[in-house]
C-alpha cells in the first residue's frame, strides 16, 4: 500500500460563500470547471480518460449546513471513486475557502501512484479555473 493514497487542496474565493456552494454543489456545472468531466447530470457523467470517454454513475452528496460537497462515482467495472469537498466561510463570510480531498482512483496498484500524481496537478489547475469562474461573475 501506498504510504499516501490521496491529496488535500484548498483555494480562497473572493465571492460570496454561499455562491460558491451553490455553483460546486450543483452537478451541471462541473464540466465547467473540471477538465476530468464533460455532460455531467444527476445520475452519470462521461470521464475524460487516457483511453478516451467513460460513462459513470455519479452521484453528489450535499450538505448545506455543513458545507460539504461529495461526490461519489461508479465506474463501469463497479469500483468506486470518491472525492471529498468542502466549502467554508472566510474573511467574515465575504469569501470562501473550498477543500477538496482527492482520493486516490480505483485502478491497478501499479498505476495508482503515477495516476494520483496527474490527478494532483490536475486538480491544482480545476481549482484555479473555478477561483476564476466564481470571482469573474459577482
Amino acid at each position: 500500500m501506498l504510504d499516501k493514497n490521496f491529496d488535500v487542496q484548498s483555494i480562497a474565493i473572493q465571492a460570496n460563500p454561499a455562491k460558491v456552494f451553490d455553483f460546486i454543489a450543483e452537478p451541471t456545472n462541473v464540466p465547467k470547471w473540471a477538465k476530468g468531466f464533460s455532460e455531467v447530470n444527476g445520475q452519470t457523467a462521461l470521464m475524460e480518460t487516457p483511453q478516451g470517454k467513460m460513462k459513470i454513475g455519479m452521484q453528489m452528496q450535499v450538505n448545506k449546513a455543513l458545507g460539504t460537497i461529495d461526490t461519489i462515482m461508479t465506474m463501469p467495472d463497479g469500483s468506486i471513486g470518491k472525492a471529498f469537498s468542502r466549502v467554508t466561510e472566510n474573511d467574515g463570510g465575504q469569501a470562501a475557502i473550498f477543500s477538496f480531498v482527492l482520493m486516490a482512483p480505483p485502478v491497478p496498484l501499479e498505476e495508482l501512484e503515477g495516476t494520483l500524481e496527474q490527478q494532483k496537478v490536475q486538480l491544482a489547475e480545476e481549482l484555479q479555473i473555478l477561483k476564476g469562474i466564481l470571482e469573474n461573475n459577482n
